[in-house]
C-alpha cells in the first residue's frame, strides 16, 4: 500500500542540480514498485510462519497491522521532510532501513523480530513512497506531462501484486522459502542505493525541517459534505485489501483447498494487479463519476468471493476476486480522486494526511479483528462475517453516493429554475445579503 502521489513544487529551473538525468524518471518509478512489491512479498510466507512458530490468526493480523502502524506514522511524521533536506537524502535513509528490516526478515525465528521487521518495513516504505512520488514529479519530462500522475497512481498496486506473486512462487519452487525472496530483495535494494546515489538532486534545501516533522490533520468544515460519502468506500477497498494482503493466503489454503504457496501469491495477485489495472484504464475519468461504479464492484465482488468460499469453488472465489479488484482499483481513483479536487492548495498536505489515516486504519483495525474472529470463531465463519460487513460498508457507500447525486441534480434544477427570475428582479438593497448567504452556510457546515 502507499499514499497518493505527494504535491511537491518543482524546484527553479535555474537550479544546477536541477540538471535533468537521461533515464532517471524509469529508474524512480521501478524503484517505487520495488518498495511495494518488498511490503507484499512476506505474505505468501505467513502460512509457513504460522506452521513454523504456532501462532494464532490474530497475532498474524496483528504482524500485518504492525506494518499499518509504522507506514501511517512515518507518511504523517516525514512525509514532507525531503522537500526540506532533498529527496536523495531521505531516500538513502529509507532504503537503509529497508535493507535493514530485510535483513530481519531473513533471520527471523520468531513472531517478535518478524514484527520488528514490519514494523521498520512499514515506516521504510512511507517515507520512500511519499519522496519517490515527489522526485517522480521534479524528474518528470517536459514533453510528457502527467506521466508522473500515472505512474504514482500505477504503481502501488502494480507493486503489491509483483510482490505477493514473486514471492509465492520462489516459495513454491525455490530453495529456502523463507530466505530466498529476502536476498534477491536485499540484492535490489543495494542496487536502488546505487541508483539514489547516482541521480541528481532535485529540491533546494530550506529549514523548516523540524517544523515539517509535526503531523497536520485536518478536516475543513466546508469540506466535510464531501469527505463523508467517500469515507465508507475507503474503509470497504482498504479492508478488503488488508483481509487479502493478511489472511487471503490461509483462506485458500483451510477453506478452499489450494495448499500450494503461490496460490498465496496468486490470491493477493488476483485483486492488486486488477486494481492496478482499473487504476491505468480509469485514470482519466472525474473522480465522482467512480464513486457508484467502485462500490457497487467491491460489494458485488465480496459477495460473489463469499458464495465460492461457502461452496468450495475455487473459480467463482477467483471471479469474485478479479470483480473486487475492479472495485478498489476504480475505488482508490474516486476517493483519493476526491480528495484532491476539493481541498485548496493551502489544505491539500492536512486534508491528504486525513485520508490517509482513514484508508489505512480501515486497512489494519478491521484486519485484526478479523484475525481475533477467526481465532474464536474459525476461518468459515470470520471469512463469511468479514466478507458480509465489506458488503454492507460497500452499499452504504453507494447508497450515500447516490443520496449525494439526487441532492445535486435536485440543487441545479432549482437554480436553473430561479435563475430567469433573478435576472429580471431589479436590484434592491436586500441583495448583498442573498450573495452572501452561500458562504455564511458554507462556513457553518
Amino acid at each position: 500500500m502507499s499514499a497518493p502521489p505527494a504535491v511537491t513544487a518543482r524546484p527553479p529551473a535555474g537550479d544546477p542540480r536541477r540538471a535533468p538525468w537521461k533515464g532517471a524518471f524509469p529508474y524512480v518509478g521501478a524503484i517505487l514498485v520495488l518498495f511495494l512489491a518488498a511490503s507484499s512479498a512476506p505474505s505468501p510466507l505467513y502460512a509457513i510462519y504460522q506452521q513454523q512458530w504456532h501462532f494464532t490468526a490474530w497475532v498474524l493480523s496483528v504482524v500485518f497491522a504492525l506494518y499499518v502502524v509504522g507506514l501511517l506514522g512515518s507518511l504523517l511524521v516525514v512525509g514532507a521532510l525531503s522537500d526540506h533536506l532533498g529527496r536523495r537524502p531521505v531516500l538513502a535513509a529509507a532504503i537503509g532501513l529497508e535493507m535493514v528490516a530485510l535483513v530481519l526478515f531473513y533471520v527471523a525465528g520468531d513472531v517478535f523480530v518478524l514484527s520488528a521487521a514490519r514494523v521498520l518495513q512499514g515506516i521504510a516504505t512511507g517515507a520512500a513512497t511519499t519522496t519517490l512520488s515527489a522526485t517522480l514529479v521534479d524528474l518528470e519530462p517536459s514533453h510528457a506531462r502527467g506521466r508522473a500522475g500515472v505512474i504514482t497512481s500505477v504503481s502501488p498496486l502494480t507493486g503489491l501484486a509483483l510482490g505477493a506473486l514473486g514471492s509465492g512462487v520462489l516459495v513454491e519452487f525455490g530453495p529456502a522459502p523463507t530466505r530466498l525472496v529476502y536476498t534477491l530483495l536485499f540484492g535490489a535494494m543495494a542496487l536502488a542505493a546505487v541508483i539514489v546515489a547516482l541521480m541528481p538532486e532535485t529540491s533546494l534545501r530550506r529549514p523548516g525541517a523540524a517544523a515539517s516533522l509535526r503531523p497536520r490533520v485536518a478536516m475543513p468544515a466546508h469540506l466535510r459534505a464531501d469527505i463523508v460519502p467517500v469515507v465508507p468506500a475507503m474503509i470497504a477497498g482498504w479492508a478488503l485489501a488488508g483481509m487479502y494482503l493478511s489472511l487471503g493466503p490461509s483462506v485458500a489454503a483451510e477453506l478452499l483447498g489450494l495448499r500450494s504457496h503461490l496460490i498465496g501469491g496468486v490470491v493477493v495477485t488476483l485483486l492488486t494487479g486488477t486494481g492496478a489495472l482499473a487504476v491505468f484504464l480509469l485514470r482519466s475519468r472525474p473522480a465522482p463519476s467512480l464513486l457508484a461504479p467502485s462500490s457497487a464492484l467491491l460489494g458485488l465482488g465480496t459477495l460473489i468471493s463469499l458464495a465460492g468460499v461457502a461452496d468450495d469453488l475455487a473459480w467463482l472465489a477467483a471471479v469474485g476476486t478479479v470483480v473486487s479488484g475492479l472495485g478498489m482499483g476504480a475505488s482508490v481513483l474516486a476517493t483519493f480522486g476526491t480528495f484532491a479536487r476539493i481541498a485548496k492548495p493551502h489544505e491539500r498536505s492536512e486534508v491528504f494526511a486525513l485520508a490517509n489515516i482513514i484508508a489505512y486504519l480501515g486497512n489494519s483495525v478491521p484486519s485484526v479483528l478479523g484475525g481475533i474472529a477467526v481465532t474464536v470463531l474459525g476461518v468459515r465463519t470470520a471469512t463469511g462475517i468479514y466478507a458480509l460487513a465489506i458488503a454492507v460498508i460497500a452499499a452504504t457507500a453507494l447508497v450515500l453516493r447516490l443520496s449525494r447525486t439526487r441532492a445535486e441534480r435536485r440543487a441545479v434544477v432549482a437554480r436553473a429554475a430561479e435563475a430567469p427570475t433573478a435576472t429580471e428582479a431589479p436590484a434592491t438593497a436586500e441583495a448583498p445579503a442573498t450573495a452572501e448567504a452561500p458562504a455564511t452556510v458554507a462556513s457553518c457546515h
